[in-house]
């Protein structure tokens, strides 16, 4: 069992990375072997909390987007954007910065995917009426996404697994990765200033062009736009309340999905059709996956692995914080980001067994233990500011970089690591250099 499971990981991670085969087709391949060989069992795979699918996880991500779906349709996002290119007058790097603005906000409340979904078609538009290459602009925008998503516990799929893992709430992320998130994107901001402030021209009569666009028109729907936005904010501050109440993440957002069902007036078919199913689909599959190796032993290894390299302390894992956080994101840069944290997160579990010597499941007192929460912060810091290190290291890069040479754009392999290469190395040095002044200089 230990090398079949072993063998079905394995190829899984690699045909992954290579893109040959759609991913959400090898996780669910993949998932049906392990299933199929009686790695696991179904029972075990459903319902299992340890070995099976989180649900809190796939819930949470099926009710965003369904708020976002449902958003979409009112026109909004591309309001914002015709009128931030017009509040800076039409001003190249300053439309970029506020491009990069609107995108971690979007990123931080919203699914990363779903703003540069949402804003690079307007990117283009803008681009072209301002006759400027919109590469650097889409490419900011998907360093920005991966940047702002880092803050919170909804912005990227990552944090979402390790909050279900680690027992985390909405406001511990806001305090501990937000602060974070801020000084990391004003010091990147100020640097490509430095790079694109001059770089970037353009005729008075190509910014009047994009100063006489009418984005009033592109409000399709202002009633509903009126609901999503209630339901939104009423869902956020759920988000923020949940711990107090004792909700899961997934229960307030499935409330707030609901009810804009409910009285935004929309066909339900047309909403539910428009989620990413492939992207459901493929969380579904690496669960089970990665259920398999913990059942059969294998991350078990990996953890006496990472042990015997980091040596970590019950009361000391500075160490292991400070490699996780680089590894984190190299790793992350390689291979996508989802599927690195679905293997980590188990793995880091496994650590706490032996590190606290427990003989029974891990308790939240030593999962959420003080020595350990730098270690849950590393990994969500290394893996959404890792996922910048390449095209493939995030799927809103994937997104960015489809879109740009549909548009006929073509963002190569490269070109994109001339940008994402040194912005990761800046900002997980920064995110490293947090964490060893807060966690274990000032102690907060």
């Amino acid at each position: 069992m230990f090398w079949t499971a072993t063998l079905i990981f394995v190829i899984s991670y690699a045909v992954i990375v290579s893109e040959k085969v759609h991913k959400t087709k090898v996780a669910l391949f993949g998932a049906a072997l392990v299933l199929i060989t009686k790695i696991l069992l179904q029972h075990e795979a459903l319902h299992d909390i340890e070995l099976g699918v989180d649900w809190n996880v796939i819930f949470l991500l099926i009710s965003m987007m369904i708020i976002i779906n449902v958003m979409t349709k009112t026109g909004v996002f591309q309001y914002v954007a015709i009128k931030s290119a017009k509040v800076a007058k039409g001003e190249p790097y300053t439309i970029m910065a506020i491009f990069a603005v609107i995108t971690a906000i979007g990123s931080a409340f919203l699914d990363n995917v779903t703003t540069v979904l949402l804003l690079a078609p307007v990117t283009l538009l803008i681009a072209e009426q301002l006759e400027v290459d919109p590469v650097p602009y889409l490419i900011t925008e998907a360093l920005a996404s991966n940047i702002g998503g880092t803050a919170t516990l909804i912005g990227d799929p990552p944090n979402i697994m390790i909050a279900s893992k680690a027992g985390l709430n909405f406001m511990d992320f806001i305090i501990h990765l937000t602060p974070a998130v801020i000084i990391i994107f004003i010091i990147w901001m100020l640097c490509w200033k430095i790079i694109f402030g001059k770089r970037l021209h353009v005729e008075q009569k190509n910014k009047e062009r994009v100063m006489a666009m009418n984005e009033n028109e592109l409000i399709k729907n202002p009633l509903l736009l009126k609901k999503s936005l209630f339901v939104l904010g009423l869902t956020v501050i759920g988000f923020i309340l949940h711990g107090v109440f004792h909700y899961e993440p997934a229960t307030v957002a499935l409330m707030g999905a609901a009810t804009l069902l409910l009285i935004s007036g929309e066909e339900p078919h047309e909403i539910l059709a428009e989620v990413e199913w492939p992207t459901i689909f493929f969380f579904i599959g690496l669960f089970i996956i990665i259920g398999g190796t913990v059942k059969v032993g294998l991350i078990e290894l990996m953890s006496q692995k990472m042990i015997q390299i980091t040596n970590p302390q019950p009361d000391n894992m500075l160490t292991l914080s400070m490699v996780l956080v680089w590894f984190s994101a190299i790793a992350s840069a390689i291979v996508d980001n989802i599927p690195f944290v679905a293997t980590m997160n188990p793995l880091l579990i496994d650590m706490v067994h032996k590190v606290y010597g427990l003989t029974d499941a891990a308790t939240m007192e030593h999962i959420q233990h003080a020595a350990m929460m730098p270690v849950w912060w590393a990994l969500a810091l290394g893996a959404c500011l890792g996922g910048n290190g390449s095209p493939i290291g995030a799927s809103a890069n994937v997104i960015v970089v489809g879109m740009s040479e549909k548009a006929g754009h073509k963002i190569t392999f490269i070109r994109f690591l001339k940008y994402g290469v040194p912005v990761t190395i800046m900002t997980i040095a920064l995110a490293m250099v947090y964490i060893y002044v807060r966690y274990y200089v000032l102690g907060w």
